[in-house]
């Protein structure tokens, strides 16, 4: 009978340690469930809140320049970035009266916009990005070829590509820009230098394959590239006829500012932080574009390109 009561109460106890186990077990699971639920809830609160974000500020584009129009000039004074004045106020003549983006038509002619396309054109077809964004850069020779680069100054079946005709048209078209500078930011023309990196942009809608073809995310110039001071973009195609998205966007606070490329279209502004920008992304067709940066500082002055650049 003794052992008969003491294996009642081994089942007993047997039967609430079981029975407490799976309590505790239920409990966790519950706590599990819950942490789940919470972080799939703040997962998905937080992908609305992005989608929110974005589609605010995409409602919140005002056109700056549009393609249909002819702009004798037009322009937007805006605050130095403390870090853009604090650089270069060390270079005499070169500081700007106003921090400023400025958008011209009229100084680049049709004759020198088309014969820079061609001479764009010339080049890059050797070449060719694996994605969507190919340069070609007359400095260094650097021209995009599926993932990496070529030089093209270095190339047997390259050799006398560009004539020194075509490089004449640079020089003419960066002298040209070079003083457009010095009148609309006030600097002295023999105080700004022409910088590297220079070059012609072919953007289509190909998928990104390395990093250099993911050009859409915003940037300052003068954090990507320490020598610019101001930042130079000649259009040689047009917006909406030659091919569709690829706008030029300034990231303001209130409202993003869009540049629709036009032919012979001069954009410029200063490289700091004033100006954060991006470019959207190339839906169909071609776009094509030269970037001339300039420098204040003479120690990243470059020559401007020639005939003498080949190997020989």
């Amino acid at each position: 009978m003794a052992d008969l009561r003491k294996r009642n109460k081994n089942i007993i106890r047997n039967e609430q340690l079981k029975n407490d186990l799976n309590s505790s077990k239920d409990k966790q699971t519950t706590k599990n469930n819950l942490i789940l639920r919470v972080l799939s809830r703040i997962v998905v609160i937080t992908s609305l809140l992005i989608v929110v974000y974005f589609t605010s500020k995409n409602d919140k584009l005002i056109t700056f320049a549009k393609q249909s129009e002819l702009l004798a000039g037009k322009g937007q004074i805006i605050d130095c970035s403390y870090e853009y004045v604090k650089e270069i106020d060390k270079y005499e003549g070169c500081f700007p009266k106003d921090c400023k983006r400025f958008v011209t038509d009229t100084v680049i002619s049709e004759r020198e916009s088309e014969e820079l396309l061609q001479i764009a054109k010339k080049g890059l077809k050797y070449g060719g990005s694996s994605g969507g964004a190919s340069i070609l850069d007359l400095h260094n020779g650097a021209l995009s070829k599926g993932k990496y680069f070529i030089d093209i100054y270095k190339k047997d079946d390259m050799k006398n590509l560009f004539s020194e005709k075509d490089f004449n048209v640079f020089r003419a078209v960066k002298e040209k820009i070079k003083y457009t500078i010095s009148h609309h930011f006030g600097v002295y023309p023999d105080k700004i230098y022409l910088t590297k990196p220079t070059f012609f942009s072919e953007i289509t809608s190909k998928n990104a394959v390395t990093i250099h073809d993911e050009y859409w995310h915003p940037h300052v110039d003068k954090e990507t590239y320490k020598s610019f001071h101001y930042t130079t973009l000649l259009y040689l195609s047009d917006y909406n006829i030659d091919f569709k998205g690829g706008r030029f966007v300034f990231v303001d606070d209130k409202y993003n500012r869009t540049i629709e490329p036009r032919k012979g279209r001069l954009s410029m502004f200063t490289s700091g932080a004033e100006n954060l920008h991006y470019v959207e992304k190339v839906t169909s067709g071609v776009r094509y574009a030269m970037t001339i940066s300039f420098t204040c500082d003479i120690n990243y002055a470059i020559e401007d390109p020639s005939v003498n650049k080949y190997v020989h």
